[in-house]
């Protein structure tokens, strides 16, 4: 399994550089990392005594990948789950927050294992973690990258201004869904097909 650092650094890779999309609720970002988490976090990377968008374009690759590795992986205690859950939790904390847990916890249910869907990593979802696990060590995180593509796909459905999202132009697999199934195994990803059959009521 690649390090903590190296996964982090893959996470900056997907997150691109400065975004300012008025369609993304995070707001303008740099490598993933929103004006709302440098405020939340009280860091001011240009130490002129504000947090606006000039520290959100200073912020280097490397001090994103410091808070992502502090304050999404460390803090959150994705490192109490079964390491074959830990990339992609972690690639969808820093993309989703709270609800990379939910979509765990709610799979975690589904498979037999109930916690509450909380969005916190605690010893009940720490233990149905490791039961899901146990039971199911090949398929666990196939099944939480498929439910991570779901909640895309719903999240789109409901939100029209987020499917180019998960829709390319020309018809396509979006960013996030590609970025959902970098972690399934390829006999799960949808084909064209598949995927044009579920966008197929979208304008």
């Amino acid at each position: 399994m690649l390090s903590v650092q190296e996964i982090a650094r893959e996470i900056v890779a997907r997150e691109g550089g400065f975004v300012d999309d008025p369609d993304d609720p995070g707001g303008v970002t740099n490598h993933g990392v929103t004006l709302h988490t440098l405020r939340r976090l009280g860091l001011d990377v240009t130490r002129d005594s504000r947090i606006d968008a000039a520290d959100i374009r200073a912020l280097t690759a490397d001090q994103a990948v410091q808070i992502y590795v502090e304050h999404y992986y460390t803090r959150t205690g994705i490192a109490a789950l079964p390491e074959v859950l830990q990339p992609s939790v972690f690639d969808m904390y820093v993309n989703a927050g709270g609800n990379a847990v939910k979509i765990l916890q709610r799979l975690l249910t589904q498979m037999g294992y109930p916690c509450d869907p909380d969005g916190q990593i605690g010893p009940q979802t720490i233990r149905a973690a490791q039961l899901a696990y146990d039971a199911a060590p090949a398929h666990l995180a196939d099944a939480y990258g498929i439910a991570r593509r779901n909640y895309y796909y719903a999240l789109a459905d409901a939100r029209p201004a987020s499917r180019k999202y998960a829709r390319r132009r020309d018809g396509g697999k979006g960013g996030w869904v590609l970025r959902a199934e970098t972690f399934i195994d390829r006999k799960y990803w949808l084909t064209d097909a598949q995927h044009q059959a579920r966008v197929a009521g979208w304008e």
